[in-house]
């Protein structure tokens, strides 16, 4: 900010109620000088809307789906063709509101802006994840339903087959993202799925780039990933797993080494931090920092896997805020998601700071 404008957003601070002509008349600036700078302070996200309301200070915003998770495990090996013995849950579910829900849990001030219809679904979504999170930013619409995520689990809580119902993120639209800009702005971190249309994943990283905001994109699959644009600079980190990294690198991934090559050719693309979950095998990160490495998970009996790599964002976000370095950040990255693989729950409701601490010495201390 230019000198006149710290001073516009100090007395508005001091008043948020003074008019344009009084600022005027306070500043030695004309009324129309005025406004010009407070619509700058507007588009920057330092004012929110007409009422100079200043933006409640996020730690994090996260940006993209939300939607009702919907989990049928078999009892038995599936047959084809035939009636499985199964059993039915349904939760709250959606990438970026998973991940906003895991920090809220964890003590960080988290915000989500998504799109849910003004329907029972989307009401209860609302209703369960503000209680983590600032529900503000999301926007209710009238034209479409709440979008669903249904998965068929096997014996081993393993993912056979999944069943998206996401059309209500085509609507969302550049246009609303500018009108909620303040809200993006005002946070300390922004966390991005690929849920929306490309250019409004564009816009974010566009604006992200520019305003010097940080940015974590994580890739809902492997064809939504080819929505983001290829010139990704200003994307501070992105978390994917292998067939988003084989997609977004166009490259396939056979061996340890390719891992490496397919976030070398992400980085190159403007990344700071690529992350690539492995599975079982734990995970790779490389940084234009110089920083790569490996690491391994421990074993542990699986519940289910739903939600797992929404709670490795969310720690690796978590410890990135706190000022960690990019190996820790990733332990304690899978440390949170090896809570979330031994609950059945998509975000396990044991976690807090302590338990994800006390899992974290457990296995990587």
């Amino acid at each position: 900010m230019n000198e006149k404008e710290i001073t516009i957003l100090q007395l508005i601070q001091e008043n948020p109620f003074l008019t344009q002509n009084e600022l005027a008349e306070k500043t030695g600036l004309s009324r129309s000088a005025v406004a010009g700078y407070i619509s700058a302070l507007t588009r920057e996200g330092k004012l929110l809307g007409r009422a100079y309301v200043l933006p409640q200070k996020r730690e994090v915003i996260c940006i993209g789906g939300a939607n009702i998770d919907r989990k049928i495990q078999v009892e038995e090996k599936i047959k084809f063709g035939t009636s499985n013995p199964a059993s039915t849950s349904q939760s709250c579910g959606g990438v970026a509101r998973n991940i906003a829900e895991n920090l809220g849990r964890l003590g960080m001030d988290s915000s989500l802006l998504t799109m849910v219809g003004a329907d029972h679904s989307g009401n209860w979504i609302i209703d369960y994840t503000k209680l983590y999170a600032d529900m503000k930013p999301t926007l209710v619409s009238e034209d479409f339903v709440t979008g669903t995520y249904t998965a068929l689990l096997d014996v081993e809580g393993e993912m056979t087959v999944a069943l998206a119902d996401m059309s209500i993120y085509d609507s969302m639209t550049q246009d609303i993202i500018e009108k909620r800009w303040g809200h993006i702005a005002s946070a300390e971190l922004i966390i991005l799925d690929t849920n929306f249309p490309a250019d409004v994943l564009e816009q974010v990283i566009v604006r992200s780039r520019k305003e010097n905001l940080q940015l974590c994109v994580t890739p809902v699959s492997s064809p939504k990933v080819k929505k983001l644009p290829n010139d990704l600079r200003g994307v501070t980190w992105l978390i994917a797993n292998k067939d988003e990294a084989e997609a977004l690198s166009e490259m396939r991934i056979y061996e340890e080494g390719d891992f490496f090559k397919a976030a070398e050719i992400i980085m190159k693309k403007g990344v700071e931090r690529v992350v690539i979950t492995r599975g079982d095998k734990g995970l790779i990160f490389f940084t234009k920092l110089g920083e790569a490495g490996v690491i391994l998970p421990p074993p542990i009996e699986i519940e289910d896997v739903t939600g797992a790599g929404d709670s490795l964002v969310a720690g690796i976000m978590y410890s990135y805020l706190k000022g960690l370095n990019t190996e820790n950040c990733c332990k304690i990255g899978i440390a949170c998601s090896l809570l979330t693989l031994q609950s059945h729950e998509t975000v396990n409701p044991l976690l807090n700071q302590k338990k994800l601490q006390d899992t974290f010495k457990k296995y990587f201390d």
